[in-house]
């Protein structure tokens, strides 16, 4: 996590972080057949060797395409950035929730009862309005480096556009629009939904910002108006959580209305969404409420009381289950984890400032969202209402709370914990598969402007090495070998991570060549047909590490159909493990992923201990014979 440093935003503008680099080409090939090569049958990979090798060939395509890069590193602030967003989020169909959009999910609060509730909610917005006026005045402190080349300033871009960004659904791709700081285009309105209803809460009013008293009275009103059921209007949500395409035509369909551009125009330039669920009648344990926060339930439940175009939704449940859904579009899971930290602490520390009832004003009161809809907007809404069922039934989700050891056991053995439960997350997958794959571990290229994340391909050789070692039924290798194989591993994964950050991994480099091919209106090249290449991109394990200081975690489902998501949250004594896969697929299952991991934790505790206990005998042993040990008396 970002240690916060007293220097702001503001201070730091003057000092320019340095331009994204483009890796060397022959670098960025080599690296790929080490990846590669333990992962593909050995004709395929023969195959692979030559293509990449005609491609990196003095004269061949990859210069031609490596010296167009290198002209558009010199002419842009990042040559990966636009490429990178439209790859990895908005040309893709898939639904948000599930397949893209990250969840933070609150510890459980206990509400007295509805209006508990709403208080609770009414913080929150305060929490809200008082970090967003951090950013509004660039004074939020500068986040540095921790972990692997600690004390580097990073770029705090992404934080700018947490309440100033929205996701529009395209036919073929999305737009991601961040309003630029004119101060008349500054949201000054929050989106409340309600029952499915959606309600315009303006947070100022006659250029006074609203306090904790105030909101909370908007609040009470809003869930009276959504209690009336005459004037109750079809869940039109729902239509945000369906494929992006689907979405897109939807809303096509919807503003030929003008009603409904007002309702839309309302909603795309808000600040943030607040959703006010109803309880969902399930057991609160933190699997069912990282499912909650994941799909809402589905239409049954809260999965139409979202909107999720919007960069934040704060869900707050009646029955205590509270936390963040986030397009991750605009910002990285760091930035969704400092905004919820942040409006967290404020909820818990600052004792509540509800002021005296003579204090209040009379507010005009909060207005509910017009929708004009016809059969055929109708027939969108069922639709999408069953592929979000779909999605709902199909989610397989297990939170793990690994309490036998934490990050201080890691770091006693001289390893980096983030390296060490990456090895261990191999491991889980060999023993529940047989084989290594393809796997994504974000790394932040921060350090460098406007930068997001590139991929840290975790399947090493090294790790492969060692998940057998540790799986041979024959018993054949020794403990100081599996030890040595272990530090290979863990060492291999830290130095892909330091190429990772710096800036030197092959993910993006590989896709910005892809890119100025097809700008070129160059015939693909072979290397990005070549099958090794397309299977190296599915990527059947999805990871990262989202750390936390507060007490809550980050859960987000697979990327691919056959896949498995896995966050994890590293603590001194413990790590959290959140392991979501898909029903539909029977090669896949997060109960048995998480079994296999529990046990390879166990085992990977057990060899280190052995291995410090038979260094301690053998320097108990080296000092023994110098000295004869003096007696105790």
């Amino acid at each position: 996590m970002p240690i916060l440093e007293k220097e702001t935003a503001r201070d730091r503008d003057s000092q320019v972080l340095p331009k994204v680099p483009v890796p060397p080409l022959k670098q960025t090939l080599d690296t790929y057949l080490k990846c590669v090569q333990h992962l593909v049958k050995e004709e395929q990979f023969k195959k692979t060797k030559a293509i990449v090798e005609k491609f990196g060939a003095p004269g061949g395509v990859g210069e031609v395409l490596q010296k167009k890069l290198l002209e558009r590193r010199d002419k842009t602030t990042n040559w990966v950035y636009d490429y990178w967003l439209e790859d990895m989020y908005l040309n893709n169909r898939l639904a948000l929730p599930v397949n893209s959009s990250p969840v933070m999910v609150f510890p459980k609060q206990t509400f007295r009862d509805h209006k508990d509730a709403l208080r609770f909610a009414a913080r929150l917005i305060r929490g809200v309005l008082e970090y967003k006026a951090l950013i509004d005045a660039r004074a939020l402190p500068v986040d540095f480096a921790r972990g692997q080349l600690a004390g580097t300033p990073l770029c705090m871009e992404q934080y700018y556009r947490l309440f100033t960004s929205y996701r529009y659904p395209g036919l073929k791709t999305d737009v991601l629009k961040v309003q630029m700081n004119a101060a008349s285009s500054v949201p000054e309105h929050i989106i409340v939904a309600c029952k499915n209803q959606f309600f315009v809460l303006d947070v100022v009013v006659n250029s006074k910002q609203l306090n904790e008293t105030e909101i909370l009275s908007q609040l009470e009103k809003i869930t009276k108006m959504a209690e009336n059921a005459e004037e109750r209007l079809p869940p039109v949500g729902i239509l945000t959580s369906d494929g992006r395409t689907e979405w897109a035509q939807a809303r096509d369909a919807l503003i030929k209305d003008q009603t409904n551009r007002d309702s839309l125009a309302l909603i795309e330039s808000c600040m943030c969404v607040v959703c006010l669920d109803e309880p969902s009648g399930l057991e609160p344990r933190d699997t069912t409420r990282a499912l909650l926060m994941l799909h809402g339930g589905g239409r049954e439940k809260n999965g139409a009381n979202r909107w999720y175009d919007k960069s934040m939704q704060f869900v707050v449940g009646m029955d205590g289950v509270c936390g963040v859904v986030c397009d991750h579009s605009p910002f990285e899971g760091i930035v969704l984890v400092q905004c919820s930290e942040y409006v967290m602490k404020y909820i818990t520390g600052s004792p509540s400032k509800m002021a005296r009832a003579s204090s209040i004003r009379e507010l005009p009161p909060p207005r509910r969202l017009l929708w004009k809809f016809n059969p055929h907007i109708q027939g969108h809404l069922a639709a999408a209402g069953d592929r979000l069922q779909r999605l709902v039934n199909n989610l397989d989700m297990d939170v793990f709370k690994f309490k036998v050891y934490g990050k201080e056991f890691i770091k006693k053995q001289k390893m980096s914990p983030d390296a060490f439960i990456q090895v261990a997350l191999q491991l889980a997958f060999f023993k529940c598969s047989g084989r290594l794959v393809s796997t994504y571990e974000s790394a932040s290229i921060r350090r460098f402007q406007e930068g997001r994340v590139d991929n840290i391909r975790s399947a090493t050789p090294e790790a492969l090495a060692f998940v057998k070692s540790m799986t041979d039924e024959r018993a054949t290798f020794t403990d100081s070998e599996k030890m040595k194989r272990l530090r290979d591993a863990i060492n291999a994964q830290t130095n892909y991570t330091i190429a990772a950050i710096t800036g030197m991994a092959i993910d993006n480099h590989l896709l910005g060549l892809l890119r100025i091919a097809k700008e070129l209106n160059m015939e693909k090249p072979e290397i990005f047909c070549d099958e090794t290449y397309l299977a190296s991109n599915q990527f059947i394990l999805s990871t990262s590490q989202v750390p936390t200081t507060v007490e809550m975690f980050c859960c987000y489902g697979p990327v691919v159909p056959n896949g498995y998501g896995a966050c994890y949250n590293p603590q001194s004594d413990h790590i959290i493990f959140c392991v979501s896969s898909f029903w539909e697929n029977t090669g896949t299952s997060s109960a048995v992923f998480v079994k296999v991991l529990n046990e390879g934790l166990l085992e990977i505790r057990d060899l280190c201990n052995r291995g410090s206990a038979a260094a301690t005998k053998l320097a108990d042993c080296s000092q023994g014979a110098g000295q004869p040990h003096k007696s105790g008396k």
